[in-house]
């Protein structure tokens, strides 16, 4: 029998389980997927920013060979969601949000899709796609953010929060006014979305899609097309990369489940790259404006933060931009104010660490200058503020260790290096700056459900409806229950990705790890606890025992009274079971956590060189760590931490989409304008967890990873380019 080290051992080494597969390309991506039948959806889009469309002319299109149909305004059949009430005057609660595609012949944005052109391949549909003419009336529109922001007119109602006395920052000894740009970012994953519709019935759907949360996904398409839910099936088997983008859906999934009811067979459409620049959403366009004020000693008097961020014109986007100022420090006396701006542009939607990513960015931006004001360490500045309760609920952290966080980074970075007085230090005739920030994000934990099968060949089967977007889901459930069970990772399957199993939470806003391996740890017990009632069936084996002297591990029941055991699959056989089967619901919150305030933490240090002549900056090391709980994986969680810290350099030097405002047109649709980090980009990156369980948060003890690896971040690469320069940028 193997110990319980071995097994740690070897749960702790264990490789992604769908390493092999992905690298074989044995993996199935939605636009993989073959059905007898089908056919090629392709959009025509927009070439005005707003207006309506006076002429369609598809008949040219329709005489192209393998064409089968352009659907349109002019001929989409009826679709239940796209009424904001029922047929009896009632509100629609199945309205569908956002964009209806096709629904009328109104243009919202440049780039919208006008109609889907239908043909037997993709081929046959691009050569038929500028056959389609189209006329405009065009309207006056207005894209440019900065300009609208002034206008009090375009702003929409906002919201405002103030505890003790408002701007009282002015009233400090010392104080920093700032204001912060933070341009649209796209979220540029490698799987483009797609659908696969396939109507097997009058009211029976099945959906190939690229999706964060199938069950979500279910719900949507059933409620808009008025079918019961249970007749929509849901399918992402493999997922290439989704930073938010995924968590709701684009106008690809209506046009290919109206295509497919309407040709009667099997449609796909897949969005072009051009096209996931304009249709799946982006993190808003933001300006900010902080003031910080303290004392002498660095104590924080005074916070006030103001944001304004765009949304579209046909719904209002809002995210939690200000919410971080309200209790990431200890102060008495914050105010916030956030609004939006309508812009004739396709809906922002969430991007990883929404709001908490822009900001952070202001927030620990305007730290750092205050820190340079008071002549005082960055640092000491935080540590100074830390608290260990959280002043906008008044409720105490359920667990915060942001101390060993900033002590580690400022260590493994050699802060003690940094320079006190900005642009004066230089190596090889390069500005030499170190920098620092903090993030924040909350800890949430939803309902998940969990079936556990072992089989009687001793294998254990987990099944969720939970999709996984690349952080190591299904690896992080294997562990979880190759540790409980103490059984070989290898004999463990996860099966996800389909609505038809037992409902899992969306992916998103990292939740997934508390929710659903809280609900496997829970399901392993109930399975552990039915496999020793079993066993105590077995009298010639367990005579006069009890549940309590029963273990379950290595495959084994056994006894820890007299050491006699039986394998699970001898037990299976002697019971006649070809498997045992138990279906386990994990709660969401509990209530020790709603006397708590829970949230993951993070930590960025950055070293960067500047040339003092182009200035260009390059970054020479990274320092990233996580105060997140228990870290069930540590290679995916840290894989987690390294591609925050890529999307952050992202963030604070390569990113922002461009728009042309005569036309309304995004002139950097593509992944050659639009700059992403590469691997020359790239610095060496030290990823550390504190890896504190946090049993008030959940029973598992883990907190969210994703969204923390990036908020704050670009921060502390813009502080480190001050530290640098001298320069605020």
């Amino acid at each position: 029998m193997t110990d319980n080290n071995t097994f740690i051992g070897e749960i702790e080494n264990a490789a992604r389980v769908d390493g092999v597969a992905k690298v074989t390309g044995a993996a199935k991506y939605t636009a993989d997927q073959q059905l007898p039948g089908l056919v090629h959806g392709m959009f025509i889009c927009s070439t005005i920013a707003k207006g309506k469309v006076i002429d369609l002319d598809e008949s040219k299109a329709l005489a192209m060979p393998g064409v089968l149909d352009v659907i349109s305004f002019k001929n989409c059949p009826p679709v239940p969601g796209y009424s904001a009430q029922t047929s009896d005057g009632k509100k629609n609660n199945g309205e569908w949000r956002g964009f209806k595609v096709f629904s009328d012949n109104k243009v919202w944005f440049h780039g919208q899709p006008i109609a889907l052109l239908v043909a037997d391949s993709i081929e046959n549909a691009q050569g038929a796609l500028k056959q389609v003419k189209i006329k405009y009336e065009e309207e006056p529109f207005i894209t440019d953010f900065d300009k609208a922001r002034k206008d009090p007119e375009q702003l929409k109602k906002g919201s405002k929060y103030k505890r003790g006395e408002e701007k009282y920052y002015l009233k400090a000894p010392i104080w920093i006014e700032a204001e912060y740009n933070t341009p649209i970012e796209v979220h540029s994953p490698m799987e483009m979305q797609a659908t696969i519709a396939h109507w097997e019935g009058e009211d029976k759907l099945t959906l190939f899609d690229k999706s964060q949360g199938p069950r979500s996904t279910q719900g949507q398409v059933a409620r808009a097309f008025g079918i019961p839910e249970k007749n929509v099936r849901v399918i992402t088997e493999y997922l290439g990369g989704a930073f938010g983008n995924a968590l709701r859906s684009w106008a690809n999934v209506p046009a290919a489940i109206i295509a497919s009811k309407k040709l009667k067979r099997p449609v796909k459409v897949m969005l072009t790259r051009p096209q996931m620049f304009t249709l799946t959403g982006y993190r808003p366009q933001a300006w900010q404006k902080i003031g910080v004020g303290a004392d002498a000693s660095g104590k924080l008097l005074g916070i006030s933060h103001q944001a304004i961020s765009n949304t579209s014109r046909y719904e209002d986007f809002k995210e939690g931009i200000v919410d971080v100022s309200k209790f990431l420090y200890a102060c008495e006396n914050v105010d916030t104010d956030y609004t939006t701006v309508a812009l004739d542009l396709s809906s922002p939607t969430w991007m990883r660490g929404p709001g908490e990513a822009t900001g952070c960015y202001g927030l620990e931006c305007a730290l750092d200058e205050l820190a340079h004001k008071l002549n005082m360490d960055p640092v000491a500045l935080r540590k100074k503020n830390f608290t260990a309760i959280n002043p906008e609920s008044k409720m105490p952290w359920s667990a915060k260790n942001l101390l060993e966080c900033y002590d580690y980074g400022m260590n493994k970075i050699g802060w003690s290096k940094r320079p006190k007085k900005p642009g004066t230090l230089k190596e090889n005739g390069l500005l030499v700056g170190y920098g620092m920030a903090g993030g924040v994000f909350g800890a949430w934990k939803g309902a998940a459900s969990v079936r556990a099968i072992l089989k009687a060949d001793g294998t254990l089967e987990l099944q969720s409806a939970v999709s996984d977007m690349g952080p190591g889901t299904a690896t992080s459930m294997v562990k979880v229950a190759a540790e409980s069970l103490q059984m070989p990772v290898a004999k463990i399957r996860f099966v996800l990705g389909d609505s038809d199993l037992p409902p899992g939470p969306s992916q998103g806003g990292s939740g997934t790890t508390a929710a659903l391996g809280n609900a496997v740890s829970l399901a392993c017990d109930a399975l552990k606890k039915t496999l020793k009632e079993y066993a105590l069936q077995q009298e010639s084996l367990f005579k006069e025992h009890t549940l309590a002297e029963l273990e379950v591990k290595s495959g084994t029941v056994v006894s820890s009274k007299t050491a006699t055991s039986i394998t699970l699959v001898e037990l299976l056989k002697k019971l006649g079971k070809p498997a045992v089967e138990i279906l386990q619901n994990s709660p969401g919150t509990n209530p020790m956590e709603m006397k708590h305030a829970t949230n993951s933490f993070s930590v960025h240090f950055v070293k960067l060189l500047v040339d003092p002549k182009t200035g260009v900056v390059k970054l020479q090391q990274v320092v990233t760590m996580g105060d997140a709980g228990k870290i069930i994986s540590e290679n995916t969680a840290r894989s987690q931490m390294l591609g925050g810290a890529v999307g952050g350099i992202g963030m604070a030097l390569k990113e922002g989409l461009k728009i042309d405002h005569k036309t309304g047109a995004v002139s950097n649709a593509n992944l050659f304008s639009y700059h992403v980090p590469v691997h020359t980009d790239i610095p060496h990156i030290d990823v550390w967890f504190v890896n504190k369980p946090d049993p008030i948060a959940n029973a598992l003890g883990v907190k969210g990873v994703g969204e923390i690896s990036l908020i704050g971040f670009a921060a502390a690469v813009a502080n480190a380019v001050f530290n640098a320069t001298g320069k605020r940028v």
